[in-house]
């Protein structure tokens, strides 16, 4: 397994592989199973796998945990090593964002709406790097998980409007077998907010359920997600949506025949802020 910590070294590695494809699997590091989960994807479905490690100071706002998200590089690589990945690209801050660095690349709709009007500068942050990510490694594929719904709706839409040559592949959401998500920042939760954070998983399943059932209005389901919610005393709602799949807009009444649901949500607990989501696409009943 190569190493590659400059932009020469990656442009040589992605140069060696020539016409054979490539998967691509950008992470921030501190790895668990929800990243072996792409790898082991990418690894299926391309003669060569490249992983990023990468903490994006540019997708992070100045009150959020950029200085203490979690890092440990050498654990990172050792899961990698096993998973038979072809390089690993580890740049600096320098490498990336040189001193007279000026460009950033910017999607403008789709980013409103959730997230976007939560941390407004995070996927300004999250473009410019998966572009760059994206030239350096020339991926026939790029692999990510579900769990960032609103990261892979704005990334599908940039490889649309930017003419990228590959595929965003999307893979389902790891969970703990009490439903909660697997994230680097679980390991901030204590041990009472760890045993209440299912709640997240437990009130989409609850949405998911009407659904099922054929409710269809929005104020309804958004309710069923924040009445579990708001059960919690540990736990702090940020946001519960029901939004369009495409578009991220909220639904605002009743939604018609035919079309599909995001239920998502951000919740606290203490200063370590969790997301879930489910995706009911078009036709799912």
């Amino acid at each position: 397994m190569k190493i590659a910590q400059t932009i020469d070294a990656i442009r040589a590695a992605r140069e060696e592989y020539g016409l054979e494809s490539v998967g691509l699997v950008p992470t921030m590091g501190y790895l668990h199973e929800g990243h072996l989960e792409l790898v082991r994807r990418a690894r299926k479905e391309n003669d060569r796998v490249i992983v990023t490690i990468y903490v994006n100071p540019k997708q992070f706002g100045p009150s959020e945990d950029l200085s203490r998200y979690p890092r440990d590089m050498e654990h990172d690589l050792e899961l990698l090593s096993n998973e038979n990945v072809d390089t690993v690209f580890a740049p600096s801050d320098e490498a990336m964002y040189p001193a007279d660095y000026q460009t950033t690349v910017i999607v403008t709709q789709v980013t409103q709406p959730l997230e976007g009007a939560r941390r407004p500068t995070h996927f300004e942050g999250v473009t410019t790097v998966v572009t760059k990510l994206f030239n350096l490694c020339r991926p026939t594929r790029a692999y990510f998980g579900q769990k960032d719904a609103q990261q892979v709706a704005v990334l599908r839409q940039m490889v649309r409007d930017l003419n990228f040559n590959l595929e965003i592949v999307v893979c389902p959401t790891v969970r703990e077998k009490d439903g909660l998500a697997l994230s680097s920042r679980n390991k901030y939760l204590t041990a009472e907010q760890r045993a209440a954070a299912p709640a997240l998983h437990q009130s989409l399943r609850a949405a998911t359920v009407l659904w099922a059932q054929g409710e269809r209005n929005s104020d309804t389901l958004r309710a069923a997600m924040l009445d579990i919610l708001s059960a919690v005393p540990s736990a702090r709602v940020d946001y519960v949506s029901a939004a369009n799949p495409t578009t991220l807009q909220e639904y605002s009444d009743t939604v018609a025949a035919g079309q599909g649901i995001l239920f998502s949500m951000a919740v606290f607990f203490g200063q370590t802020r969790l997301i879930d989501n489910v995706l009911l696409p078009p036709g799912a009943e």
